[in-house]
């Protein structure tokens, strides 16, 4: 029994008065009422399968929104850069004692690979088999003192050089001797290895001198060191080794500036890259470019030759 309270009468006559809690009787439906209760059970059962059909897809749906994407974990893991070079070729490319890859070049892969955020794979082949590794797709560059020539253009494309390799004069110690300029050495006994660019290079600038060609670099240093010569001329960089090694017996010594001319001696080393790959030869030309200048290539320069090279 429900029960209401009016306020009509004072409090102290207050009474209840019964409501009837009788059930309603439902009055008629409308005809539109009627026919969407009609049409209620088939459209409960076509969510039902709609439901049915779309669940799998949904869960997917869910299961890709909180799982890590694969592709996306892949694109943050350093990629790879395979690196081809050669083994014989002290102190660029060599085996250690230890049975391990190492040189000037090998460092110079890695300080780039590093600089790149790459990962390095380097591996070893002969040296007549780089390029056409390279052609085929085996590695992506090859890194072995490569110099670009008619021969090497045609098979493959190359960086900006990332080294040089000048000529230079030695000189006996405590020699007086002019500074190696044409007009300098007028009349100046020089030592030369025959047939060779930098003996070229003396026949064209060096004229008034007195130009003796030898046939082997033995020969044009002994002739340095038994006074036969007063100038030696030759590749800056085999002459550093002799000049700090044993055979030499601390004779003598650079004299003058380093000669750079690429008509003669090259315009120099690069690091060559499968034709047309554009890209990847445009992000080692700014590595290249950016080692350089942060002085990390004079370091690495300077722990295989002991000698300053260029100065």
């Amino acid at each position: 029994m429900s029960w209401m309270i009016t306020r009509s009468a004072p409090r102290s006559e207050w009474q209840p008065l019964p409501i009837s809690i009788a059930a309603r009787a439902p009055s008629a439906p409308s005809p539109r009422k009627s026919a969407f209760l009609g049409a209620l059970p088939a459209l409960l059962a076509l969510i039902l399968v709609m439901l049915l059909v779309l669940a799998p897809g949904l869960a997917n749906a869910q299961t890709a929104a909180t799982e890590a994407d694969p592709a996306e974990e892949l694109l943050d893991e350093p990629q790879t850069l395979r690196v081809y070079s050669a083994d014989d070729y002290p102190p660029f490319n060599y085996m250690d004692e230890d049975g391990v890859l190492t040189g000037f070049n090998i460092d110079v892969a890695r300080a780039i690979c590093l600089h790149l955020d790459l990962n390095c794979d380097i591996q070893v082949r002969d040296w007549d088999d780089l390029l056409p590794a390279l052609a085929s797709g085996d590695t992506d560059i090859v890194i072995a003192s490569f110099a670009m020539t008619p021969e090497t253009v045609v098979q493959a494309d190359f960086t900006d050089p990332y080294y040089f390799t000048p000529a230079r004069f030695a000189i006996r110690r405590n020699m007086e001797a002019s500074e190696p300029t044409p007009i300098g050495l007028e009349g100046e006994r020089i030592a030369v290895v025959a047939d060779t660019a930098h003996e070229a290079y003396l026949r064209r600038y060096y004229q008034d001198s007195i130009i003796t060609s030898y046939r082997t670099e033995a020969e044009a240093r002994d002739a340095l060191k038994s006074r036969d010569a007063n100038y030696l001329f030759g590749d800056a960089i085999t002459l550093a080794f002799w000049l700090n090694g044993t055979t030499s017996e601390a004779c003598c010594e650079f004299r003058g500036a380093a000669l750079a001319d690429p008509v003669y001696f090259g315009p120099g080393v690069s690091i060559a890259v499968r034709r047309g790959n554009t890209v990847l030869r445009h992000d080692l030309n700014r590595a290249i470019a950016d080692l350089r200048a942060t002085g990390s290539f004079e370091e690495l320069f300077l722990r295989y030759f002991p000698l300053r090279v260029y100065d």
